[in-house]
């Protein structure tokens, strides 16, 4: 397998930063440099998204495909299937990643029955199975199309239908069995059509229900056949649903809490998801890794002019410096979790040669994150911007809050007589401006040392 040459691409290496124009090599991610205690390659545990790296044409809603792939000329559809596994394999390796992640539906055809689409795919399985043992490239994570096929067309484990409910049901549970077999580190629930285009005819609470009772079938299913991937769940907020239930990490963790399933199940947050939503990424990973439910991230962006899901390559270093600084604050993704590359080139990037170059943007825009956040956490700068700015909780009347002796009547006692201009003069400024300047000359100075 490492002697083929199935994409005419040579192995992908570190070059160093001496030149400017970014070609087919790393100029920061270098996978075995320590950085604070750790590899890189095992800070960000990266991998590759099997649906957009090698299913996806570059459509859009107003025009057709323009990829080109080594692997068109295969017309059959299972010999194209089972050629695509070499291909991806090749890839992975090539690229230096260790993981990958994938639908069921994105490895093979379906048949007309569920019983003749799982002999189908577990003949894809078996051929992935194969490559793994060669190559020791690992399964990151692996979920069920429940949203493609039409017959999901109000959902699935909210589907008003019982047939295509216990459908999605049957389906899950071969997907559970394919993880344990080809050893995910994660098993990853994204509710594509989980939510409602109109409130009129939707049973709100019904369809929750429904949805929570499947989770905790397979909840229930994986301790039956021995099955310890990482549950996980990908919020997000509406497309294509008017509403998605899992609209974003806070809305999810609480769905999480209120159905008994918050000790089984972490979250998978994607960048241009948090954006749809109205957040940061380093918002949605703040908030998941403050309640301990940071469980894997898909690394894309979004494009800030466009509302819809563009699953692009990350390329923004300011915002890469964000998610890797929740993630040393973390001291890591999940402990499964990594950065599994949610994304595809741009629709006029369409050559084969585009997917490892958009990749290698990717692990670069990454990796240098990575070096300026692990300088911010080796000056404390931003743990001692947050500790001053809250030092009046430290002691006296505040620590009274903290330490929980506080009541409204000993609050009371000590405001009542304090003048207004003293109030005032408590305040600080934020000095934000000068803030964002350090931030900036953070990531300047860093990447200029690299």
């Amino acid at each position: 397998m490492s002697d083929s040459n199935l994409w005419n691409i040579d192995p992908i290496q570190f070059v160093g930063t001496e030149k400017l124009e970014q070609g087919l090599g790393f100029r920061y991610y270098d996978a075995d440099r320590v950085v604070a205690g750790k590899t890189m390659k095992d800070w960000m545990r990266f991998g590759v998204a099997y649906w957009h790296t090698f299913d996806q044409r570059l459509v859009d809603p107003f025009g057709e495909g323009t990829a080109t792939r080594p692997f068109d000329s295969y017309t059959d559809p299972i010999d194209l299937a089972l050629a695509k596994v070499d291909y991806a394999f090749e890839f992975y390796q090539k690229l230096g990643v260790e993981y990958f992640c994938f639908h069921d539906r994105d490895l093979a055809p379906e048949g007309d029955t569920l019983r003749e689409t799982n002999k189908i795919l577990d003949r894809v399985i078996d051929r992935i199975e194969e490559r793994q043992k060669e190559t020791g490239i690992k399964l990151l994570w692996n979920t069920s199309s429940l949203f493609t096929n039409r017959r999901f067309v109000s959902g699935a484990g909210t589907s008003p239908f019982a047939e295509v409910y216990a459908y999605a049901g049957a389906q899950l549970k071969h997907s559970l069995e394919i993880a344990k077999r080809l050893g995910a580190e994660n098993y990853v629930f994204w509710g594509g059509r989980e939510g409602y285009e109109n409130l009129w005819n939707t049973d709100l609470k019904r369809e929750q229900d429904h949805i929570a009772r499947l989770f905790h079938m397979c909840v229930d299913y994986a301790k039956e056949i021995g099955l310890d991937a990482q549950f996980l769940i990908e919020p997000k907020p509406k497309e294509p649903t008017s509403h998605q239930y899992d609209f974003d990490a806070a809305t999810t963790i609480a769905f999480l809490q209120t159905y008994d399933l918050d000790k089984h199940f972490k979250l998978n947050l994607e960048g241009n998801h948090a954006n749809l939503a109205g957040h940061t990424y380093q918002h949605e990973i703040r908030v998941a890794r403050e309640a301990g439910m940071l469980g894997s991230l898909d690394a894309n962006q979004g494009d800030k002019l466009i509302g819809w899901d563009i699953d692009e390559f990350p390329s923004d270093i300011y915002e890469t410096t964000a998610v890797m600084w929740e993630i040393l604050a973390a001291g890591g993704i999940g402990p499964h979790g990594g950065l599994n590359f949610d994304a595809k080139p741009r629709r006029t990037s369409f050559t084969a040669e585009d997917l490892f170059r958009a990749h290698v943007v990717g692990m670069d825009t990454y990796a240098a994150g990575l070096l300026v956040a692990a300088k911010l956490h080796e000056d404390g700068y931003i743990e001692n911007l947050v500790a001053d700015r809250y030092s009046s909780f430290d002691s006296g009347i505040g620590k009274t809050v903290e330490d929980g002796t506080a009541t409204l009547a000993s609050l009371e006692e000590h405001a009542l007589d304090i003048p207004q201009a003293d109030l005032v003069a408590a305040t600080k400024s934020d000095h934000l401006e000068c803030v964002k300047a350090t931030l900036n000359n953070y990531i300047f100075d860093t990447l200029g040392r690299a």
